[in-house]
C-alpha cells in the first residue's frame, strides 16, 4: 500500500496511515509498545512498569491490538501480549527518530503543539491533560 496512487492521493491508504499514526500518537501507547519490544508481558506487568491504572493500560493494549500492532496469547489464566510486527514497527520508530533529529530539535515539527494552538485537546507536548508540565 502506498499513500500516493498513480493518479494522486489514495484516500483509502491515507485513512489507513491516519489510523496508524493515531494509534502511535499517544505517549502511553508508545510506552506500552516500547516495553513490549523487550518481550511478552501481561497487563499487570505493564501496569507495574508504567505506573498507570490497570484500566488505562488495558484500554491502550486493546486499542493497539485492534490496530494490529499487538497480539495476545492466552496461557492458563494469563494473557500475554507481544508486538505483532516488531521489525516494521522498529523501522517506523527509527524513521521517526531520524526525521526528528534531522530538524535539529525534537519539537521543531510540532511547534503548534508546543505553543498549545491547533491541538483539539488544548494541551501541549509539555503539558498533560491535568495541565501540569510533564
Amino acid at each position: 500500500m502506498t499513500i500516493y496512487a498513480a493518479t494522486g492521493l489514495d484516500p483509502v491508504a491515507t485513512n489507513a496511515f491516519a489510523h496508524l499514526f493515531q494509534a502511535l500518537g499517544d505517549g502511553s501507547r508508545l510506552a506500552v509498545l516500547q516495553h513490549l519490544a523487550s518481550g511478552e508481558h501481561r497487563v499487570r506487568d505493564l501496569v507495574e512498569h508504567l505506573g498507570l491504572a490497570q484500566s488505562t493500560v488495558s484500554a491502550h493494549v486493546s486499542f493497539l491490538a485492534e490496530c494490529g500492532l499487538v497480539e495476545a496469547r492466552v496461557e492458563g489464566r494469563s494473557t500475554w501480549y507481544a508486538l505483532a510486527r516488531p521489525a516494521p514497527l522498529a523501522a517506523l520508530i527509527l524513521a521517526a527518530e531520524q526525521l526528528l533529529e534531522s530538524t535539529g530539535s525534537r519539537h521543531s515539527l510540532c511547534v503548534h503543539l508546543t505553543a498549545g494552538a491547533g491541538h483539539p485537546s488544548g494541551t501541549t507536548i509539555e503539558e498533560g491533560a491535568d495541565g501540569r508540565r510533564a
